[in-house]
């Protein structure tokens, strides 16, 4: 029996170093650590923070993580230590079966650096498999022909650890035939023998039982057997011999299965059933013999199941043809595997940062892939690369790693979402290549301002509209997403009339409606200017503006307002003179109103509802003028009540009413006389009315005449002391008395007390009123009693009256009419009679309201019918020179009245055929009056 070989112990060696900890060193690049195997779940491998110089803490935050290829995960990182841990058990023949050195190669990403990390880490093994045998029991026959020292192979056990803890040695049990010989071959291998160290005989003993042992070199040493039955047989000197003493053979990789390999042949020259040979396979791993077929009786070798080169590239094997009589012949057979283009490449997104920010600088990792193809030579090169021209690139980096990077920035607004297909393919032939397709995000940055669809929007409302009431939607779109598009709305803080904008107008900020605070009224506003800003919520936010006009539209709400004759304060009703004489179309008075509405709403029209004396007047339809329709006869009344409605042409209409009391009659004693024979009011009152008026008028004539006698002695008691003194001195003898008592006195005296008397025929409260310095204006001309140059009496008084009233009537004052420029309608072309159409433009509305104005101020400095002056068309105070421009409301933006073709000038001119009296007088008088 021969002894085992002696080996250096070096177990507890390699014990040491897997104490010890790792070892790494530099080289070409990489970090090496060494752990063995078997070693339990979570034990150290390496200090992987210490070696890439990270802070332990910082691992996670710093993104380092194992990116290493394989079916299952064999390491991992331990977040709090910052090591290199076993992610499970590691069992190194698996691995690498019974190579020298068994290396596992790993990759460590860095993602915020974008660098990787090759580590090589050494798996070390341990003694943890006891050598083993194929078979448990041998059946060994030999011929008892057998010389000593005849050899016989004896099955080899496979211990699958390396190095010392592989297998070492055998041993057999003590016998008196048998001994064991050990021979080591050219690779290292220990084949057993069985030496035959005395002469069978079958006879004697037929059989021989043995026990081989296979023990390793670990620390503890393990060991199997086998059971060894020797049948000791007849004599069959011949053992089969093969053709060739090695077989080598090339196959492909994709040949289908079935396919036979070769033929191998082994000839016995004995003879007869000796001479008959049988194949088996020998010293075959498990794994490959579903691989292999062979034919026991041809010797024929095929393929039993698909070859694989990436799994095994080569065999290698033993065929032993055997007698009947247990003689045996080997032979070796060596299979080489070829490499075919089978294997797609494959490409593993190791790392996706998706999404990414817009606004990302060119250069920056979108991606980190790995690519491989388990084909090798050309077949296994792979060329990897983008389609479509989208503003990425791959770079290339270690160890088949490529990098996906922007070439240029990226817009959302454009793009928010790219598919990137990566193709890859290697250099086979024909060619192999894998599509991968990548979804990648655009992640939005506020970078949009929010915009309107127009630059300024124009709204339109109705005044006395509700509050609370819907006026309009603006609407800004934001091209970012989520909330850097969300918009908020706003308007501008600013002032109206005084007041903040905000309290007339507000708007939803999420929706942008407009809402009305306030019930509009177009007379006071009429357009509102706003600035809205949309803001968006990024960060920091951007906004932008809009201006809106806002038009107040109007709506008939204002009645007409009459202007002329006003209403007095006290309750009676005014009254206008109208002669006798007056011919037909004679001016009366002119009614004179406005409305605070504009356009159409504020066209006024005149009628004559009522009138005591049917079809004695008529009132122009559109200038509001008073006219006698025919001529006055005796038996007309001395009083006439006309009723004229005031009407604009709004939806619907409003209108008003004024009554005019007019007095058929020449003068005023006239007028006074014909009430006085008037016959007395069934109404008590009436009559002891009208005469208490008459003994009020007598009383006053005769205070005022007695008040002049009183001053005209005065006068002349102070002429005479003067004229005794000039007596004296011989210079002042011989003057008139009426060169010292000027007549413009006097007529400033009168001017000064002066009576007003307001009259109605059958009016209850018919007044007297006085003093007031317009009485001589309203019945007497001025200019004649002005040429008078002697002192005024009461006679001159009614002269002068008399002289007027029977003056023949003049024609209309020219100073009444518009030019043909000024005229209503389109460029002056009114006629200006009653039949006269409305305006169609709204210039022509603006120039009359104008013009309405303009009467207006005349009737302030009086010049006008309004104004109390020379003539006066009423006898009533209230229609004075206290009627200035502060009683007329300015409406020149919304009056019209069409049709109108005379201004508000001296009516009384008009009946009496005076010029209109100076303004210059008026307004002394005026001045007496309030002195007074």
């Amino acid at each position: 029996m021969a002894a085992p070989q002696s080996r250096p112990r070096r177990g507890e060696l390699i014990l040491l170093c897997a104490l010890l900890g790792t070892l790494w060193e530099t080289g070409r690049g990489q970090i090496r650590y060494s752990v063995p195997e078997e070693t339990d779940k979570g034990s150290f491998v390496g200090n992987v923070s210490k070696d890439l110089g990270l802070d332990p803490r910082e691992l996670a935050k710093h993104g380092v993580r194992i990116v290493s290829r394989g079916r299952t995960q064999l390491f991992a990182l331990n977040p709090r230590s910052g090591s290199l841990v076993t992610a499970g058990r590691i069992d190194r023949e698996e691995l690498c079966a019974q190579s020298p050195r068994c290396l596992i190669n790993i990759n460590i990403l860095v993602e915020d650096k974008g660098k990787l990390f090759g580590i090589e880490i050494e798996i070390i093994d341990i003694n943890d498999n006891n050598p083993k045998f194929q078979v448990e029991d041998l059946e060994v026959k030999i011929n008892e022909i057998a010389v000593p020292g005849a050899r016989y192979p004896l099955p080899e056990a496979v211990d699958p650890d390396v190095g010392v803890n592989s297998l070492q040695s055998y041993q057999l049990n003590p016998n008196h035939h048998f001994s064991l010989d050990v021979q080591t071959g050219d690779n290292g291998a220990i084949n057993p023998e069985l030496v035959l160290q005395r002469a069978l005989d079958r006879e004697e003993e037929a059989a021989h039982h043995l026990v081989l042992t296979a023990s390793d070199g670990g620390e503890p040493r393990r060991s199997s057997t086998v059971r060894i039955h020797v049948t000791v047989l007849d004599t069959n000197d011949n053992a089969p011999v093969f053709a060739q003493p090695i077989y080598r053979v090339k196959v492909l990789e994709n040949v289908p299965p079935g396919t036979r390999l070769l033929t191998v042949t082994a000839s016995d020259p004995d003879e007869g059933i000796n001479g008959k040979v049988a194949y088996k396979f020998r010293k075959i791993n498990e794994k490959q013999t579903p691989l292999f077929q062979l034919n026991e009786n041809t010797g024929e070798i095929s393929i039993a199941k698909s070859l694989d080169y990436e799994e095994c590239s080569f065999y290698e094997m033993e065929i032993q043809a055997e007698d009947v009589g247990a003689l045996l012949g080997r032979t070796k057979l060596f299979i080489s595997v070829e490499d075919v283009n089978d294997n797609r490449p494959e490409v593993i997104i190791t790392s996706l940062f998706s999404p990414v920010l817009e606004n990302s600088l060119p250069g920056t990792v979108i991606a980190f892939l790995s690519v491989h193809d388990q084909d090798s030579g050309k077949n296994g090169q792979v060329v990897c690369y983008t389609r479509d021209n989208l503003p990425f690139k791959l770079e290339e980096s270690i160890d088949n790693y490529y990098r996906l990077v922007t070439r240029k920035y990226l817009d959302r607004e454009n793009v928010s979402i790219y598919n990137i297909t990566v193709m890859a393919s290697d250099l086979g032939t024909p060619p192999l290549s894998t599509e991968t397709h990548i979804a990648l995000h655009v992640a939005d940055i506020n970078d949009n301002p929010p915009t309107f669809p127009r630059a300024s929007y124009s709204a339109y409302i109705l005044e006395n509209n509700l509050r609370g009431a819907s006026i309009f939607s603006l609407t800004a779109h934001d091209p970012d997403s989520q909330e850097n598009a969300q918009v908020t709305y706003s308007v501008t803080e600013d002032t109206l009339q005084g007041a903040p904008l905000s309290s007339y107008i507000s708007i939803n900020s999420d929706t942008g409606v407009l809402y009305a605070l306030q019930s509009f009224d177009y007379e006071q506003i009429r357009d509102l200017q706003l600035l809205v800003t949309a803001s968006d919520s990024g960060d920091p936010p951007l906004s932008s503006n809009v201006s809106l006009n806002l038009f107040v539209l109007d709506q008939n709400d204002n009645a007409p307002e009459i202007l002329y004759p006003a209403l007095p304060t006290d309750g009676s009703t005014g009254v206008e003179l109208a002669p006798r004489s007056a011919e037909p179309g004679y001016l009366v008075t002119k009614v004179v109103a406005v409305d605070r509405d504009s356009g159409q709403n504020a066209w006024l029209s005149y009628r004559l509802l009522k009138a005591s004396e049917p079809g004695l007047f008529a009132v122009g339809l559109h200038t509001g003028e008073v006219r006698t329709a025919r001529a006055l006869l005796d038996r007309d009344a001395l009083k006439q009540s006309l009723v004229v409605a005031v009407q604009d042409h709004g939806q619907p209409p409003l209108s008003a009413t004024v009554t005019l009391t007019v007095a058929v009659a020449d003068s005023i004693p006239e007028v006074l006389t014909e009430l006085g024979s008037l016959k007395p009011s069934v109404d008590p009152n009436d009559s002891s009315l009208t005469l208490y008026l008459v003994v009020a008028v007598a009383a006053v004539s005769c205070v005022f005449l007695a008040f002049v006698v009183v001053l005209l002695g005065l006068r002349l008691r102070r002429w005479h002391k003067s004229r005794l003194l000039q007596g004296s001195g011989g210079r002042l003898v011989g003057v008139p008395a009426s060169h010292f008592v000027g007549v413009e006195e006097v007529q400033a005296f009168l001017q000064t007390y002066s009576h007003e008397v307001s009259l109605t025929a059958d009016s209850r409260k018919s007044h007297l009123i006085f003093p007031q310095p317009n009485y001589e204006d309203t019945l007497i001309s001025q200019e004649s009693c002005e040429k008078n140059d002697s002192l005024l009496t009461s006679v001159d008084f009614h002269e002068c009256k008399n002289e007027a009233d029977r003056g023949q009537q003049a024609p209309p004052n020219t100073d009444w009419r518009f030019s043909q420029a000024q005229r209503p309608g389109t460029s002056g072309s009114q006629n200006g009679d009653d039949t006269g159409t409305w305006p169609n433009n709204q210039f022509d509305t603006e120039m009359l309201q104008a013009m309405i104005l303009a009467s207006a101020s005349e009737a302030a400095d009086g010049s006008s019918t309004l104004g109390g002056g020379a003539g006066t068309m009423g006898l009533s105070a209230r229609y004075g020179p206290q009627f200035t421009l502060q009683h007329v409301p300015d409406y020149r933006q919304n009056v019209y009245i069409p049709g109108s073709n005379a201004t508000l000038t001296n009516a009384a001119g008009k009946r009496d055929g005076k010029a209109p009296a100076g303004g210059n007088g008026n307004k002394k008088k005026s001045g007496k009056k309030e002195k007074k």
